[in-house]
């Protein structure tokens, strides 16, 4: 089965024209778009499960345009954009996280913001110290659990 197998041919250059305006690239950072093949790879084989909210944003994105989005003029792809920012509602917040997740996880997007190029785990990162009185209601709380050996 092929990576995106779940999206037809259109379907699939639709997502990367609006993979590409959710983050374009920058030559001024020296990062590529989020239509980058590598990291639009990423995107394809990422959302599994998710397939079908995905099939959503991208029939919502043709609705709206009255034709194919990735066929779509730039200007009119901007405005369908627009629209869709407004009225994607919880398939488009997922499309958005996956998007940003795969543009993350990209080598030459951890160099462009100075972190070692590496997953997080084993060595961990170091993480600013924060005011754990924030905790204390959560503390106050007490246990709102049942042991499992109960």
């Amino acid at each position: 089965m092929s990576e995106n197998a779940t999206l037809t041919a259109e379907q699939v250059c639709s997502l990367r024209c609006l993979a590409g305006m959710m983050i374009p690239a920058s030559a001024a950072y020296d990062v590529p778009s989020a239509a980058d093949d590598a990291i639009f790879s990423d995107v394809l084989r990422s959302f599994g499960r998710d397939a079908a909210q995905v099939r959503a944003v991208l029939l919502m994105a043709d609705e709206l345009g009255g034709g194919t989005f990735g066929g779509l003029d730039p200007a009119r792809q901007e405005a369908v954009a627009a629209k869709l920012r407004e009225t994607g509602g919880e398939p488009l917040k997922l499309l958005t996280r996956l998007i940003l997740q795969c543009y993350y996880r990209d080598d030459r997007v951890m160099r462009s913001l100075n972190m070692e190029v590496r997953p997080p785990f084993p060595k961990g990162f170091e993480i600013e110290q924060g005011d754990w009185s924030l905790l204390d209601p959560v503390r106050r709380r007490g246990k709102i659990y049942r042991d499992a050996n109960s």
